[in-house]
């Protein structure tokens, strides 16, 4: 019995994962599974630009308004999102490759997020990141 792809995408995952296993290959749907494959790389990228919007978002939020009054919650999340990003290069040594065109990719997401938490407009922060790889992932703290 073969479970289609398009109509349920965990049994067919769970299908070809048995095949795999058991050394079935000719009944592999090997056309989606090169699809899938691939998209796993994908979506390990798109999760470290998400992570890397997040935090340059708050990295802004922390160096343009010093004075708000709750800027723990702040570290807090510059904190967590710096662990996950670097357990996400960690564990993907060759996203590290990418990390500059990532990061260029999520400053856009980055500054929207400060606009949008901030009461700051567009035109308060810089064009592109200030901040380079080893200040955004390490311990620092930029100040006014």
């Amino acid at each position: 019995m073969s479970i289609d792809y398009d109509q349920d995408f965990f049994a067919w995952s769970q299908e070809q994962a048995r095949l795999l296993q058991s050394g079935r290959f000719s009944q592999l749907d090997t056309a989606h599974l090169v699809e899938e494959i691939g998209d796993l790389g994908k979506r390990e990228r798109r999760a470290l630009e998400s992570r890397l919007a997040v935090l340059i978002g708050h990295l802004l939020k922390w160096r343009y308004q010093p004075d708000y009054p709750n800027r723990k919650s702040w570290r807090a999340t510059i904190n967590t999102q710096r662990r996950a990003v670097t357990r996400l290069l960690d564990e993907n040594p060759s996203l590290r490759t990418e990390l500059e065109q990532v990061t260029t990719e999520a400053y856009p997401d980055a500054v929207d997020l400060a606009v949008a938490e901030t009461p700051f407009d567009y035109d308060t922060f810089p064009k592109s990141c200030p901040w380079d790889e080893e200040q955004i992932l390490k311990d620092y703290w930029p100040i006014v």
